[in-house]
């Protein structure tokens, strides 16, 4: 079943998205894998998507070094962690951030989808208690390999979501000088609906604002 087939299928409110994505990146891993078989050639894809109802909850999924982040008012907040080696060492106290962005293994996975060995890992968890303001993002590592996380912050919370993709492709083709890896995101802004008062009601997410931004 395709992943139209199975959106068209999705019933918010009843369905529960994390199933959907679940389902969706196993076929997706089935087919690379069957492909990177008859092709004989070792595959390296990443996923980063997410899934949201109309209520403000949802569920968002990863695999390999394709990101996700969650931001409120220009602030990271959450993000999800790479399926890579320098990942691993970043987590074991080994090396920080920008240690980790100029390590010469930087690009080697430890898990993507096609794997053939074992099944690849897959980061699945829910969202809930977003505010008009919150912004999504999810993009590969030819997008944030040039920025820190305060500038994806400021750069969101400032333009309409058409406006910040824009600005953070030109000027991420414009930091790698032609030599970038895949390019692609999507940004997604929570707004409130005319005419409905706000009720933010405080949420496990608020703890995040009083830590340290991290990359």
């Amino acid at each position: 079943m395709t992943a139209q087939q199975l959106f068209a299928r999705y019933a918010p409110g009843t369905d529960e998205p994390d199933r959907l994505l679940r389902q969706l990146v196993d076929e997706a891993h089935t087919v690379i894998r069957l492909t990177a078989l008859s092709s004989e050639q070792e595959p390296h894809s990443t996923v980063a998507a997410f899934l949201l109802d109309p209520d403000g909850r949802g569920a968002w999924i990863h695999a390999g070094d394709s990101r996700i982040y969650l931001f409120r008012r220009g602030r990271m907040v959450r993000r999800t962690r790479d399926h890579s080696y320098v990942e691993v060492l970043v987590q074991r106290g080994e090396l920080d951030e920008d240690e980790a962005l100029r390590h010469p293994k930087a690009n080697i996975l430890v898990g993507c989808l096609g794997m053939q060995s074992t099944l690849p890992p897959m980061d699945l968890e829910a969202i809930d208690g977003l505010m008009p303001g919150d912004a999504l993002m999810a993009c590969s590592d030819g997008l944030w390999h040039y920025f820190t996380a305060e500038e994806f912050g400021a750069v969101i919370a400032r333009y309409p979501a058409r406006a910040a993709a824009e600005m953070l492709v030109n000027e991420a083709r414009r930091r790698a000088g032609g030599a970038g890896d895949n390019l692609s995101l999507i940004v997604v802004k929570m707004e409130e609906l005319p005419g409905k008062p706000a009720e933010p009601a405080p949420t496990a997410l608020d703890a995040f604002l009083n830590s340290s931004p991290q990359r």
